[in-house]
């Protein structure tokens, strides 16, 4: 545990279109602390690119302290935090970009929110670093940023990075970043005004489980969904997840059934194509990349199943929803 007389500065960069939940949740754990201190141990200030107010994607307008060339110089043990949103790749503009490199260089500790995570890893600030992201936006960035370690956890602490992935997830980072320098009764004090009953760790995954998902308890079910899941770019067929689930393709074929209302086929094709409009969205991967992404050998097969289930050929979908959509996070 750290302590220090002086109040911990964090400075939040909100971007246009960032989403209001991941943000409240940072700075609100801020503000209790203090409260709970009875003493100010942490202070912030917001900053936006067009220096007067920022928008976030539910319309709500936030006034901001500063713009990026107004804004007071950031110290070795400041935190910056990216507040994302939707539409991320258009808020990692050339003067961020530059922004946020300086305060890197600057000796700052370099961080991000939901989708915020995408400008860091655009400014080259996450390379060779653990990080993670919303779960929506997870495959996109895997492909545009190889480079960058990515965890599907509620957030990720790597030295001087931190990165949560979105929603209530900021409120975890925070009681953990209060917790390394005040210790563990302050931080329980937060959580408990805040009922945040169960603090997360960085080794909690962001979504629900599989039963909980499927609102089914079946564990052999669950099995062979998560398998699927796992493989999505190199498909298995229905007899071999069968077998390895210790069962015949008939009762597999009839657990889905049941349970699903479709077949294995059928659900296992649904969550491929979910990962295909994802890439399609978030990357500027080409059509052919984004089939075989997403287990699909054959252009035509891939365009003839995605039709089928979303109403509109690929092609069209990357013409309406643009090269980099990014449009994902909460």
């Amino acid at each position: 545990m750290m302590s220090s007389n002086k109040p911990r500065r964090f400075t939040f960069l909100l971007v246009n279109r960032f989403t209001l939940t991941p943000f409240a949740a940072a700075i609100e754990p801020l503000r209790l602390a203090n409260r709970a201190a009875d003493k100010q141990l942490f202070e912030w200030r917001l900053v936006g690119p067009t220096g007067d107010v920022a928008t976030c994607s539910n319309g709500t307008r936030v006034l901001v302290d500063s713009g990026l060339d107004g804004h007071l110089p950031v110290g070795r043990d400041d935190v910056v935090i990216v507040c994302g949103g939707t539409q991320i790749a258009r808020e990692a503009s050339k003067p961020v970009l530059t922004w946020l490199r300086k305060q890197a260089r600057a000796g700052a500790a370099m961080g991000a929110v939901c989708t915020g995570a995408w400008v860091l890893a655009e400014a080259g600030l996450l390379d060779g670093r653990k990080a993670t992201i919303h779960w929506e936006n997870h495959d996109g960035f895997a492909e545009a940023f190889p480079n960058v370690d990515l965890f599907r956890s509620v957030f990720v602490h790597d030295g001087n990075r931190l990165t949560a992935a979105g929603g209530t997830s900021s409120i975890d980072l925070i009681l953990h970043m209060i917790a390394e320098t005040h210790g563990d009764a302050l931080t329980a004090e937060v959580a408990d005004q805040m009922l945040h009953t169960t603090i997360r760790t960085d080794q909690d995954r962001q979504r629900l489980s599989i039963p909980t998902r499927i609102g089914v308890r079946h564990p052999r079910l669950a099995a062979v969904i998560a398998r699927m899941e796992a493989n999505l770019e190199d498909p298995i067929s229905p007899a071999q997840l069968a077998a390895d689930a210790g069962m015949s393709t008939r009762q597999l074929e009839r657990l889905f059934r049941r349970y699903l209302n479709r077949s294995p086929k059928r659900y296992y094709m649904e969550t491929r194509l979910s990962r295909a409009r994802n890439l399609l969205m978030q990357t500027e991967m080409s059509i052919i990349e984004v089939a075989l992404a997403s287990g699909f050998s054959s252009p035509s097969h891939f365009s003839k199943c995605y039709r089928a289930l979303y109403g509109s050929t690929p092609y069209r979908e990357r013409g309406t929803g643009g090269a980099v959509n990014t449009d994902g996070g909460i």
